[in-house]
């Protein structure tokens, strides 16, 4: 049965993905996408003009998929569940969407109109941002350095994220449970005005 446009889109979309994930942008080309497929070349440039197109829609995709995860996890509740939904809103989507993470970690080539994975971050630490902001106040600390945090805190469980992603171990909820226990004591236990104590010799 031939495809609808609609269906040969996704269908090179999926494709695309798969193979992103496996050799990467520079690895990729429009000949193995469209073989796969069992199409020509002109048909993958007409629906996205080229490799860069289909990675863009690829990379954007992905993006949208674990920033909605992000925002479901950043809704109400108190900050250390917040932390403790944000770090498994991450894992989960390692775990179940592992060719979509592959692809977000590379870097997105000059081409690309995507920010790629840093540019999601920042978007993710923003949004932590507010939630720091409020607790900071509630605490009477300087609310001026909440996005300093806020960066270290989603660096932490992104970079983590990215270890776990090879090596699967200990279990994801283990691992989230000792995000948690770091970042949140850590918080619990901030000094208002903290100081370098210590300083090495020119």
């Amino acid at each position: 049965m031939r495809m609808t446009g609609a269906e040969r889109r996704q269908q090179l979309i999926s494709i695309g993905r798969a193979l992103f994930a496996e050799r990467g942008f520079d690895g990729s080309s429009i000949e193995e996408i469209a073989a796969r497929a069992h199409v020509s070349k002109p048909v993958v440039y007409e629906h996205f003009g080229g490799k860069e197109g289909l990675y863009a829609v690829v990379v954007d995709r992905e993006i949208a998929n674990l920033l909605g995860r992000f925002e479901a996890a950043l809704g109400r509740g108190h900050p250390r569940q917040l932390l403790e939904h944000a770090a498994l809103a991450l894992l989960d989507y390692i775990e179940e969407e592992t060719d979509g993470f592959r692809i977000l970690i590379r870097d997105s080539p000059v081409t690309s109109s995507t920010g790629g994975f840093s540019s999601l971050i920042n978007d993710v630490a923003s949004k932590v941002e507010y939630i720091l902001d409020r607790e900071f106040k509630s605490r009477g600390y300087e609310t001026k350095l909440a996005g300093l945090y806020a960066q270290a805190l989603v660096g932490m469980v992104a970079m983590t994220g990215q270890w776990w992603l090879e090596e699967r171990k200990p279990k994801k909820n283990e691992v989230a449970a000792h995000l948690v226990n770091l970042s949140w004591n850590g918080l619990r236990h901030l000094e208002s005005k903290p100081k370098v104590i210590t300083r090495s010799v020119k």
